[in-house]
Order: structure tokens, then sequence, then C-alpha cells
């Protein structure tokens, strides 16, 4: 089994929508979106999943999804991805998205 389960297994029992945020430690635009992200968590806290992912630490769960950008969210919901944004995407439209989910 490769080493993102741990990061899988809560999620995979959760109904409710998960934002994954891939990000990197060395990436500047990540700077920029992950107070973002972190933000909507406190937010949106017991509606969302909110899971950050460091593509350096979890390479097999960045190839998974195919992560060839950093950041890039991936909301899903029901185990399938609704939506995938690369770059850094602004509060107003990453809650948007969300809130069409609850």
């Amino acid at each position: 089994m490769g080493s993102y389960i741990s990061v899988l297994l809560p999620v995979l029992i959760m109904t409710k929508p998960v934002l994954y945020d891939f990000f990197a430690t060395w990436c500047g635009p990540c700077r920029i979106q992950s107070p973002i992200v972190h933000d909507l968590a406190k937010k949106m806290e017991g509606l969302v999943d909110v899971q950050m992912v460091d593509v350096d630490e979890h390479g097999d769960l960045a190839n998974k999804y195919s992560i060839s950008v950093v950041p890039t969210l991936i909301i899903e919901k029901d185990g399938k991805v609704i939506q995938r944004l690369e770059g850094v995407t602004d509060a107003a439209t990453l809650e948007s998205l969300l809130k069409a989910l609850i």
C-alpha cells in the first residue's frame, strides 16, 4: 500500500466534500494559496474536510491525481473528483464551489 493511505483512509469514509491542497514548501504561489485554504478550512469547519498534501512527502498521492503544477486544488465529493483548480484560486471562488456541494 502507498504511503498516502494514512491521508486517504479518514477521507474515504466521509460524505462531505473534500478539498485537497497539493503544495510544495519551495513553491511561491503555494505560499499565497495556503492562507486562503487555511482560512476557508476554519470558516467551513465541519462542512468540508481539508487535506494539505505536500507533493514532496506524498509523491504517490500526487501521482494518483496526476499533479504536475502546484498549487493544485482538487475537490471531491463521494469519492469522485468534482473540480480541479491549478494555480492560485481566490477565496470567493473556492467557497462558492464548495458551498454548492454541501
